[in-house]
């Protein structure tokens, strides 16, 4: 992502600005453009920011989840199970419409990534919509209605999903979660 002020100004704002604070405008990879702005306070205490908001798996979107995802490495403890898990996620509205994607516990951290990976304990196939509530909203019951309503299909060790769903979030996890859900259309 690029980040510039605006152009030609001392303090990054429109000239004639009444604003209390500079704008940056930022530009994606795949084209997006967002508007950040910055308020300052006499005390400067109180600093306010907006994030740029990317489709959820869109290329910019996976890309900035993986960088949160790297500030917080190392700061969070291992998975109680390693899980190596296929998902396929259909009805996508970007791209061709699915994307194979995957996680992975089995090195003591989470990994996200696109494509699948060798030797997967299961794989998961789910609506986009089902997917970002699960994975986004951190939303089990969602989760668990599409199961029950087939529209969530399994194969291979279920167990180890259901061990992973088990297992409570810790602290610096809902913060990574909560990070990734400010990105998130």
């Amino acid at each position: 992502m690029v980040t510039e002020a605006w152009p030609g100004s001392r303090d990054g704002a429109p000239h004639g600005s009444d604003d209390d604070g500079p704008t940056e405008l930022s530009r994606g990879s795949g084209g997006t453009v967002a508007f950040d702005r910055f308020t300052t306070h006499p005390d400067d205490s109180r600093r306010s920011k907006s994030v740029a908001k990317y489709p959820f798996l869109s290329d910019e979107w996976m890309s900035e989840a993986k960088k949160i995802r790297e500030e917080y490495k190392g700061k969070t403890p291992a998975p109680a199970h390693a899980v190596r898990m296929n998902q396929v996620i259909t009805d996508v509205p970007f791209g061709p419409g699915t994307i194979d994607a995957h996680m992975d516990t089995s090195s003591g951290e989470l990994e996200m990534d696109t494509g699948h990976i060798e030797n997967a304990d299961l794989k998961v196939t789910l609506d986009y919509e089902t997917a970002k509530a699960i994975l986004v909203e951190q939303n089990p019951q969602a989760g668990m209605q599409a199961f029950m309503a087939g529209k969530i299909k399994v194969e291979g060790d279920m167990t180890k999903l259901m061990a992973m769903q088990a297992a409570p979030p810790d602290a610096t996890a809902v913060e990574v979660a909560n990070k990734i859900q400010e990105i998130t259309e």
